[in-house]
């Protein structure tokens, strides 16, 4: 009777298998850690508690529309209409300020809610790909903020409103604060209800999910009802921060923004997995890329180029992660 035995492949090898794995967990962390250490050792005033501040308040709104946007690819879907559900709330604030505060922010949220409710019937019943359903959104959603706010810019000056784009806790902005709360919320729901399992669970095969008796529409519609949730709450923050709403450029490339910051953050457009931490990591990684090129006095394009070989990387890694 004779023994086989199989070699043990060479540790390099190994190594090469295991590099891929490695940097989707960890990669966006590292990152982030770099820039940072770099920015501290040849970016002249960067570390400071002024600037350290603008960072987190410019990063926010990102950081609130990708976590819904993460919540969309962990189904393997995908919503390019974020950046009007936070047009359509900029142009509602003004018209119902008059009413008080707290309605103006329903009617506002509300309308974030309708938008996902729309995409998301278009993709679970009717049965149209996410690309295909959110893409009518994209377009016609900011033509009808355009209409409501008869195409021009409005002043804000309620104060209560602007308090939530201006304002502080203990020194730490409020929109910060509220994004920090917002991540906790979404990881919470991911990883510790039924919601977030089904959620998980229709992306890795939808399926099996419905075999399993798993109510698939259901879940779907809610997740592009909070992701336009999300996204209409980042435009009311931004128009706050802003004092002033204006529709007409207000949410612009937002969609590729949360989705730049959902992908490098490690969730794969695949679907079947969200990686909350990731995502945050992944929306300030690429707002510390932009302020590093900004600060050493690179052009804009010299930003979106590095973000496309950034996005190209990260989707490479999960890609290849996948095979083995």
């Amino acid at each position: 009777m004779t023994t086989q035995v199989t070699a043990a492949p060479p540790a390099g090898a190994a190594a090469r298998r295991s590099a891929p794995a490695w940097f989707q967990e960890y990669g966006v962390y590292a990152a982030v850690a770099a820039l940072l250490l770099f920015n501290a050792l040849f970016t002249e005033h960067f570390l400071t508690a002024d600037n350290l501040r603008t960072q987190l308040i410019q990063v926010a709104p990102i950081v609130i529309v990708a976590l819904g946007m993460a919540l969309v690819i962990g189904t393997e879907g995908v919503d390019l209409s974020v950046g009007s559900a936070m047009a359509l709330a900029a142009a509602l604030l003004p018209l119902y300020l008059g009413y008080g505060l707290v309605p103006a922010l329903l009617i506002a949220l509300l309308a974030g809610a309708v938008v996902g409710a729309v995409n998301g019937a278009l993709v679970s019943v009717v049965g149209l790909q996410p690309i295909v359903a959110t893409l009518a959104l994209f377009v016609g959603g900011r033509g009808l903020a355009l209409v409501m706010a008869d195409g021009r810019l409005k002043q804000i000056v309620n104060p209560d409103l602007l308090s939530l784009g201006t304002g502080s806790v203990l020194g730490i902005p409020l929109v910060v604060l509220i994004a920090v709360a917002l991540a906790l919320a979404v990881a919470f729901l991911v990883h510790r209800t039924t919601f977030g399992r089904q959620v998980v669970a229709i992306g890795g095969n939808r399926s099996a999910a419905a075999l399993s008796g798993l109510p698939v529409k259901r879940v779907l519609t809610g997740v592009y009802v909070l992701c336009g949730v999300l996204a209409a709450l980042a435009g009311v923050l931004a128009t706050a921060r802003l004092t002033a709403s204006d529709p007409s450029s207000l949410g612009t490339l937002m969609e590729l923004s949360a989705i730049t910051a959902v992908v490098v953050g490690g969730t794969p457009l695949s679907g079947g997995s969200i990686r909350v931490l990731g995502t945050v990591a992944g929306a300030l990684l690429m707002q510390l890329l932009r302020a590093t090129l900004v600060k050493h006095d690179l052009p804009d394009s010299t930003a979106q180029i590095a973000q496309a070989v950034i996005i190209i990387a990260a989707v490479y890694v999960a890609r290849e992660r996948r095979s083995r």
